[in-house]
């Protein structure tokens, strides 16, 4: 049953959003139309309904406080789900029309998603179409997303899930760096090499290896670590040293020869390893622009995403 303390809430809640998401009381007050006193003595209410602290003021600095980050956070949820209901009731869902916000990680979105975004753009004019880099976690409800991608072996099981592709890990060495360092022939030779690797996390120099019943994980090292594909290619490319990569990644650079794969014959498994993912919230009541979308990149990515990788030798 619905507090119908809360109800009374909601609106000065809407409100607090807008304050936090514009940084000051006059910002948010030429938004509302409004005057920034009377969003200061909203926000008293407000504190004082909840018995909590929501900002450190003073005479130019608005900073929200820990506790008011925390009521933001799930507000935040509440006005994306209002959203959501708006655009049910006012929305035409016969025809492609409104936002939709896509999240994908770096180098999914750079190599793979990027040439179909014009096109996409062009068949249907009435969508407008907002894009984030996400190479983490993602709260669709919270973030205000309608469909993530996602490179995994372990897609959320609360979303509905639309395998588009799978992908598969390729370690490669320029020409270059092979004819003056040599080029392992087991996994256990990386050690003895320079190696590129992400620098997101604490672990990402640790490489895992497998082949039939065979494992070794190996901790690389090298002089350049960075957590964006294509700088990370370009290293490779110049002779730094030896990289990781997606398949839809690094298959033209193996095709022009600028590149040669490396250890072809084992699987390399990580975080971003396995399925290519595109999973949305459960709906009864699906936007056209959404369903549109998903069927276009459907298509669009069938023979895209299972390039075949040349095992290319010296």
């Amino acid at each position: 049953m619905v507090n119908s303390k809360l109800i009374a809430l909601l609106p000065d809640l809407a409100s607090f959003i807008l304050i936090v998401d514009e940084g000051s009381f006059t910002a948010a007050a030429k938004k509302l139309n409004v005057t920034p006193s009377a969003l200061s003595k909203l926000v008293t209410r407000l504190e004082q309904a909840l018995s909590v602290k929501l900002f450190e003021r003073t005479t130019r600095t608005l900073i929200i406080t820990p506790t008011g980050q925390q009521i933001y956070d799930q507000a935040i949820v509440m006005v994306n789900a209002a959203q959501q209901a708006w655009e049910l009731s006012t929305t035409d869902h016969t025809k492609p029309t409104g936002a939709l916000t896509i999240a994908a990680p770096e180098a999914f979105l750079n190599s793979v998603l990027q040439p179909f975004v014009i096109p996409f753009l062009q068949q249907y004019p009435s969508i407008q179409l907002k894009l984030r880099v996400a190479d983490g976690e993602i709260d669709l409800l919270k973030d205000g997303i309608d469909v993530a991608f996602k490179l995994t072996d372990k897609p959320d099981e609360n979303l509905v899930l639309k395998e588009i592709g799978k992908t598969n890990l390729v370690l490669c060495a320029s020409p270059e760096y092979i004819e003056a360092k040599g080029i392992p022939v087991h996994p256990t030779e990386l050690v003895n090499h320079d190696c590129l690797y992400l620098a997101e996390t604490a672990t990402d120099n640790i490489w895992d290896f497998f082949r039939d019943d065979e494992f070794h994980s190996v901790a690389v090292s090298g002089p350049y670590a960075v957590n964006h594909s294509q700088m990370r290619l370009n290293g490779v490319k110049q002779a730094l040293g030896i990289g990781i990569f997606h398949d839809f990644v690094i298959t033209q650079a193996i095709e022009s020869r600028e590149v040669v794969p490396i250890l072809p014959d084992w699987t390399i498994k990580s975080n971003y390893h396995g399925v290519v993912a595109m999973q949305y919230s459960q709906t009864k009541y699906m936007p056209a622009r959404l369903r549109v979308f998903i069927d276009y990149i459907t298509k669009a990515l069938n023979e895209k995403l299972n390039p075949v990788i040349p095992k290319t030798t010296m």
